[in-house]
């Protein structure tokens, strides 16, 4: 019963170390988010980084058409409340198929629910309001601008999805264009926030230095995990072919069992030599 407790000690280490990071991490981007009350009177007090926003938008809308306007609608959609859990879905159900562990599923929803949170405490401390409808494309939004929760919710979960595909594919060619096709797709929902007139350029930058943090964090905590299964020699990550407490259960029964039948064996032998 030790060895067993021993061995099944040697499994979850690495998972107290993920879990505890992630927390951890979990709280310092929360509290990011909650501090960008502060960020955003500085900026907007000084002639700092607010000074790109009204230049931003003025851009966007001299660029403007009926056709793109309906395309990039269609587009940011994809990023919104709706659109990015489908997506999300969608890819981290075929992570998930492809590498026959539950690593996706643990990465990419936890750190997008955090994400979230992230965003709905930002939005309601800092309460910042949306560019005019005046000189927004409809349909309008009502919802405090910063951050921008379609920029830093598809930030988090685009970037672990192509670091998901990076670890399972070798292919340097498969790689450079996860990671291009990952940091286009990002740029280009921060951008289509502003070109619509739904976001300040500031907001989307802080959606985007936000999310890229928060995956660091993400990250570092899924390398720290595999670090201490190497120390602890715990072996392999656990997958659908190889559940942790089944396995470990099974080889301790099959160990105790074989050296009773060994020991019964040579008892066997040693009567009969008698």
């Amino acid at each position: 019963m030790d060895t067993l407790r021993d061995r099944l000690g040697l499994w979850f280490k690495p998972y107290a170390a993920l879990v505890l990071t992630i927390l951890v991490g979990g709280v310092i981007i929360v509290s990011l988010a909650l501090l960008g009350a502060e960020v955003y009177d500085n900026v907007v007090d000084s002639a700092g980084l607010a000074n790109l926003d009204k230049p931003a938008l003025a851009l966007a809308e001299s660029l403007r058409s009926p056709g793109l306007d309906a395309f990039v609608t269609g587009f940011t959609n994809i990023g919104g409340g709706i659109g990015m859990p489908i997506l999300a879905s969608i890819l981290t159900a075929w992570l998930t198929f492809l590498s026959r562990n539950w690593r996706p599923l643990v990465l990419i929803g936890g750190a997008a629910g955090v994400s979230i949170m992230a965003t709905t405490f930002g939005k309601k401390l800092v309460g910042r309001t949306r560019p005019d409808y005046a000189d927004a494309v409809p349909p309008y939004e009502d919802s405090p601008s910063f951050p921008s929760g379609h920029t830093l919710n598809t930030t988090v979960v685009i970037s672990l999805v192509v670091y998901l595909i990076c670890l399972q594919f070798n292919t340097m060619l498969v790689r450079v264009t996860a990671i291009t096709a990952g940091a286009l797709f990002i740029i280009a929902m921060g951008l289509s926030r502003v070109f619509l007139g739904h976001h300040w350029l500031t907001d989307v930058m802080a959606g985007w230095l936000l999310g890229l943090t928060w995956v660091g964090v993400v990250i570092l905590a899924h390398r720290l995990f595999h670090l201490v299964r190497r120390r602890e020699h715990a072996g392999a990550a656990p997958s659908f072919d190889r559940p942790i407490v089944r396995d470990v259960v099974a080889e301790e029964v099959h160990h105790h069992g074989g050296d009773g039948n060994e020991h019964a064996h040579g008892s066997h032998n040693k009567d009969t030599a008698g």
